[in-house]
């Protein structure tokens, strides 16, 4: 209140002298400060550090999903016979760990429309999965022992890296696969479409 300043001016003027008077002056002719809503500045404190973990939960989830896409395309790039320098996400931000996992799939995927795949004519490959299989990736025997574009039986998958059910692989990776076989032992695994 401003005649309460006033006051204690006129008081501080005649109980301590010229320089207390003038000091009690100055204080007097600040302007008042306006008063403050404590809920109001209490809610702004503990919703900031709030906003903040929210944001820092949602950027490691983000993180994390990149970490595993990142780690999928590394190893859909070591089926088909792409080798990753460096293969550590743990170290990178996210635009980069983005970065790198697009250019990843972009290898695999031109992996999968290249002509020659591991030394073999894609021709070779189309010819073969076409009498095998139609083409299809997902093809399984009729009695269930070869699987996939390439009909391979389990045995024979196993033997040039391959893992679980070879009609669940990645066409990519039954291609590569196929032309392991195929520089390894020629045509003579498929013995009527080779």
């Amino acid at each position: 209140m401003p005649w309460t300043r006033n006051v204690i001016a006129v008081i501080s003027a005649l109980s301590l002298g010229a320089a207390a008077a003038a000091a009690a002056a100055a204080v007097a002719a600040e302007p008042e400060i306006a008063p403050v809503d404590a809920a109001a500045a209490e809610s702004k404190l503990l919703e900031r550090p709030g906003d903040r973990l929210v944001s820092s939960i949602e950027a490691h989830q983000e993180l994390d999903r990149l970490r595993g896409a990142y780690e999928d395309a590394v190893a859909d790039a070591a089926a088909v016979g792409i080798e990753v320098e460096d293969s550590q996400s743990g170290e990178v931000g996210v635009v980069e760990l983005a970065e790198r996992t697009q250019a990843l799939r972009d290898r695999v995927r031109e992996a999968g429309q290249a002509s020659i795949v591991a030394g073999v004519p894609r021709a070779t490959l189309d010819a073969i999965a076409s009498c095998e299989s139609g083409g299809d990736p997902t093809a399984v025997s009729s009695d269930g022992s070869y699987r996939g574009k390439y009909q391979f039986d389990r045995g024979t998958w196993a033997s040039v890296g391959g893992s679980g059910d070879p009609a669940a692989a990645p066409e990519a990776e039954q291609d590569y696969r196929a032309a392991l076989l195929y520089q390894r032992s020629g045509s003579s695994p498929w013995p009527v479409c080779g």
